[in-house]
């Protein structure tokens, strides 16, 4: 297979956001900062300042602006009219907010006071969080965790062009490309010109395997793509999960068709939405398709099966620039003796393998390996010793 010229533009038809300093340049720049008036970022604020100034996030060059915000709120797009489904924006508190005015310059910093990046401050404006939390996820319920992080964000917003002058505190696994630039890089060294992306924030299991490489079947190549940022406290740690996934493909995927990459966000569980941004990002990424399951980014009960999937008839396909491919709930069903899914399986539901993350969570904390039908078993003993280890 030849290798492709790298022709799949960053989201908004333009060129990857690149908002890294110079390395020559970041010494004087970390001098400047250090005598600029800092604001102190929070984990999700880390995660969001990484897409940002990576490219992760094109077209957007810093935080939004207020006009950015309110049709990204409302409509689902950017004030110029690109497609975006959830606000990205940096809230402090009102003290911070009248102490500020726009055009100054101002640091952002890590919790140890190190300064990360110098905003350009364009605009302070202040937002009803309980209204954006009500567009974006559909309720304003603290039992929502997307919702209560938006809740529970200060008022007032800060917007304007970013520059990283220091590198991120806390990245992990940097032995996996992570940034838009690296996967791009990856697929032309080994000539993918059709890639699909896989998000995940779980082990994967038999159903999510046999989806992948259905996807695979007409891809060059596959990228599984695990978000790495914060998530839920009984979401199963990022070093478990990563080790399933790498034990998984050394064993189980030919080696030339698919490869891991970090995903930095942070999680937002916003269903819907949060299946559209994180089509946008993969766009970014340079994958020219990606997989939208049963359930996209949801929790509990908050939004329908496949609403993740409906959700992408609202915008033309050229906008999005990237292919979403829908599945139906997969399982094992014991009279095919193979996987399958509602749409090609003719079976009862007793004759399907159907577990939900509770019920293996609940056979896991008892020592329990799920069948191999459901779970391989190197992954099963992977989890296992996990769970045991974690009591």
């Amino acid at each position: 297979m030849s290798v492709r010229d790298d022709a799949i533009a960053a989201h908004g038809g333009g060129e990857l956001v690149d908002l890294k300093a110079p390395v020559s340049e970041r010494a004087a720049l970390a001098a400047h900062g250090a005598k600029l008036a800092a604001v102190a970022l929070n984990a999700r604020d880390l995660a969001d300042l990484e897409m940002l100034a990576s490219g992760a996030f094109s077209p957007l060059t810093g935080f939004m602006g207020e006009a950015d915000y309110i049709r990204s709120r409302d409509e689902m797009r950017l004030a110029s009219g690109v497609p975006w489904s959830i606000p990205i924006t940096l809230g402090v508190d009102e003290t911070m907010a009248k102490s500020l005015k726009a055009g100054q310059e101002i640091a952002l910093a890590a919790e140890d006071g190190r300064r990360l990046a110098i905003l350009k401050l364009a605009e302070i404006y202040k937002v009803d969080r309980k209204s954006e939390a009500q567009n974006v996820f559909g309720t304003a319920e603290d039992a929502h965790p997307g919702a209560k992080n938006v809740t529970s964000m200060p008022p007032y917003c800060l917007a304007g062009k970013l520059t990283l002058i220091e590198e991120i505190p806390g990245r992990t696994f940097l032995d996996y490309p992570r940034e838009p630039r690296q996967t791009r890089a990856a697929f032309r060294e080994r000539g993918w010109k059709k890639i699909v992306a896989f998000q995940t924030r779980n082990p994967t299991h038999r159903a999510h395997e046999y989806i992948q490489k259905t996807a695979l079947e007409i891809c060059d190549g596959l990228m599984i793509h695990p978000l790495m940022g914060e998530t839920k406290g009984d979401d199963v740690p990022a070093a478990v999960r990563m080790e399933t996934y790498k034990v998984l493909l050394d064993l189980y995927y030919p080696s030339n068709r698919a490869m891991i990459g970090v995903f930095p966000a942070h999680m937002r569980y916003g269903g819907p939405r949060e299946a559209i941004l994180h089509a946008i990002a993969r766009r970014n990424y340079g994958c020219t398709h990606f997989i939208v399951g049963r359930d996209h980014a949801g929790v509990g009960n908050y939004y329908g099966s496949y609403d993740a999937q409906k959700i992408f008839e609202r915008f033309e396909p050229s906008e999005m620039g990237i292919t979403p491919l829908m599945f139906e709930n997969t399982f094992y069903c014991k009279r095919c003796n193979s996987m399958a899914s509602f749409k090609t399986c003719p079976h009862s539901d007793e004759d399907r393998l159907i577990l939900s993350g509770t019920k293996v969570r609940e056979m896991l904390r008892a020592g329990d390996a799920p069948p191999p039908e459901f779970t391989r078993p190197e992954l099963a003993a992977i989890l296992v010793r996990a769970m045991r280890a974690a009591k």
